[in-house]
C-alpha cells in the first residue's frame, strides 16, 4: 500500500506540474527595450509565442526549444553587426513577420540573418524583411526547414564574388524555399551538397546566378523567375533535378547552364532578352531538355565536351543569332519519337500539313565550324567564297560535316506565357553591369564559383 501511495503522489505531481506549464504557455509580449528580447528567449517555455512590440529589439538570440517570434510586420531585430542575429538549433521553431538586419561579415562564420543549424528540424522562417546581412538565410544541416515568403535584400559593399547568398543550403534534406523575393548579394539560393530540397515561384534579381546548384541531387527547382542576373540558373555536378517552368528574362551570360548534370527533366522554361547563351550543356548527361523556348540570345544552346544521350525535343528556337553551337564531327538527332524542334530560321514547307516540315534542319554549316575556329575569318563573310561554300554545301548534303541535325522540325513555335506584373519588371530591369561599367561589369559568373 505504502508504495502505491508514492507512485500515487509522484503521478499527482507530475499532473499538476503539467497543468501549471501548460497554463504558462502561451502568448508574450517584449518591449522594445535594450536586452528585453534575450531575456524573453531565456525565460520562453515550449510552446510559447513571443510577440514583439513595435521598434527595435537587440539581438543576436538563440532559439533553442519549440517557441515562435513574431513580429506582425512592425518589429526589427538587430545584430548590431556581431555574428547571425537568429540562430536556430531547436525544433519546430518558427520566425515571422520581423525585420530582420545587422549580421557580421564572417565567411568563416557564415553570418547571416538566420541560422538554422543542428539540431534544429523543421524551423519556418515566413514573411520576414531581412536586409543589410552577409547572407540572408543559411540552412547549414538543418532538416525539413520551410524558408517561405520571405524579403531579402543583400549587401553590396563587397564584390560580387564576395557576397553572401540569399538563402544558403549546405547538407540540408527536405529544404523547402518558396515564394521570396531576393535582391542583390551573391547568388539567390547556393545549395551545396545537399538533397531532396523543392526551389519554388521565387523572384531573382541583381545577382551573380539566381539558383546555383553544386552537389545537390533529386531535387526541384520550378516556377522561378531570374531578372537580370549575371547567370539564371547554373546546375553543377548534380543529378536527377526536375527544372520545369522559369523565367530568365534579360540575364547576361546564360540562362540555364548544365555542367557535369545528369538526368535533369528540363521543360516548359523560358530564356529571352538578349543573353549570350540561352543554355549552355557542357559534359552533361542523360538529359531531357523538352518543350522549352529559347528567344533571342547570341546563342541558342551551346553544346560541348561529349555530352551524351541528351534528348531534345518540342523546343522553340526563336530569333537567335546562332540557334545552336556544336563543333565536332559527329551527327546528333535532336528529335525523339519523330517530333523535333522549332527553328524560326528554317525555310521550309509542310505540304502534307502534320506540323512538321517536310526537310530536315540542320543548325550549322562548314562555316559555322571555320568561324568558330578561326574568329578572324569573319571578315569573309561576306565574300564569294563562302556564299559559295555555303550554296555548295546546301546542293550537297553529303559534304555537310557533323553536327545537330533535326530530322522531324516543327512548323509552329509554342508561347510561353509571362506575368504582366513579370513582364513589367522586365522592361523597367536596369542591373548595374548593363548600365555602365563597375567592377562586376566584366564579371565571368563561372570564375570562383
Amino acid at each position: 500500500m505504502a508504495r502505491f501511495r508514492l507512485i500515487r503522489a509522484a503521478l499527482a505531481a507530475y499532473l499538476i506540474a503539467a497543468a501549471s506549464s501548460a497554463a504558462t504557455a502561451g502568448e508574450r509580449v517584449v518591449p522594445a527595450e535594450p536586452g528585453a528580447l534575450v531575456k524573453a528567449v531565456a525565460a520562453a517555455l515550449p510552446g510559447d509565442v513571443l510577440l514583439l512590440e513595435p521598434g527595435r529589439h537587440d539581438g543576436p538570440v538563440v532559439l533553442d526549444r519549440p517557441v515562435t517570434l513574431d513580429g506582425a510586420g512592425r518589429a526589427i531585430v538587430d545584430g548590431h553587426g556581431s555574428g547571425s542575429v537568429i540562430v536556430v538549433t531547436g525544433a519546430d521553431v518558427t520566425v515571422r513577420g520581423l525585420e530582420i538586419r545587422g549580421s557580421g561579415s564572417s565567411h568563416q562564420g557564415i553570418d547571416s540573418g538566420i541560422r538554422l543549424i543542428p539540431p534544429a528540424i523543421r524551423a519556418r522562417i515566413e514573411g520576414n524583411r531581412i536586409v543589410g546581412n552577409l547572407h540572408g538565410v543559411d540552412v547549414h544541416g538543418a532538416v525539413d526547414s520551410l524558408v517561405r515568403g520571405n524579403t531579402i535584400v543583400g549587401r553590396t559593399d563587397f564584390r560580387m564574388n564576395d557576397r553572401g547568398n540569399g538563402v544558403y543550403v549546405w547538407k540540408a534534406p527536405g529544404t523547402l524555399i518558396e515564394g521570396n523575393d531576393i535582391r542583390l548579394g551573391r547568388d539567390g539560393i547556393f545549395s551545396n551538397a545537399s538533397s531532396k530540397g523543392t526551389y519554388r515561384n521565387n523572384l531573382f534579381r541583381d545577382l551573380r546566378f539566381a539558383v546555383h546548384y553544386m552537389y545537390t541531387n533529386d531535387s526541384e527547382v520550378s516556377g522561378n523567375v531570374s531578372i537580370g542576373n549575371h547567370l539564371g540558373y547554373a546546375l553543377m555536378f548534380s543529378s536527377r533535378i526536375v527544372v520545369h517552368d522559369n523565367l530568365s528574362l534579360r540575364d547576361r551570360a546564360y540562362g540555364f547552364m548544365l555542367n557535369y548534370a545528369n538526368d535533369v527533366d528540363m521543360r516548359g522554361n523560358l530564356v529571352r532578352g538578349g543573353t549570350e547563351k540561352c543554355t549552355f550543356v557542357y559534359n552533361a548527361h542523360r538529359n531531357a531538355i523538352v518543350g522549352n523556348r529559347f528567344e533571342n540570345c547570341g546563342i541558342g544552346i551551346h553544346f560541348t565536351a561529349g555530352s551524351e544521350r541528351n534528348r531534345f525535343s518540342e523546343n522553340a528556337f526563336v530569333g537567335n543569332r546562332n540557334q545552336v553551337k556544336y563543333v565536332g564531327t559527329r551527327h546528333i538527332e535532336w528529335s525523339d519519337g519523330g517530333r523535333g524542334n522549332y527553328w524560326s530560321d528554317h525555310p521550309s514547307f509542310d505540304l502534307d500539313g502534320d506540323g512538321l516540315a517536310d526537310s530536315p534542319f540542320r543548325p550549322n554549316d562548314l562555316m559555322d565550324h571555320i568561324l568558330w575556329s578561326q574568329p578572324a575569318a569573319k571578315l569573309l563573310l561576306g565574300s564569294p567564297a563562302v556564299q559559295l561554300v555555303r550554296w555548295s554545301q546546301a546542293t550537297f548534303p553529303a559534304i555537310l560535316p557533323g553536327g545537330v541535325v533535326d530530322s522531324h522540325p516543327l512548323m509552329a513555335a509554342h508561347e510561353i506565357a509571362v506575368p504582366a506584373r513579370i513582364a513589367e519588371m522586365e522592361a523597367a530591369a536596369q542591373p548595374a553591369w548593363l548600365l555602365e561599367r563597375t567592377i562586376d561589369a566584366d564579371l565571368d559568373p563561372v570564375a570562383g564559383h
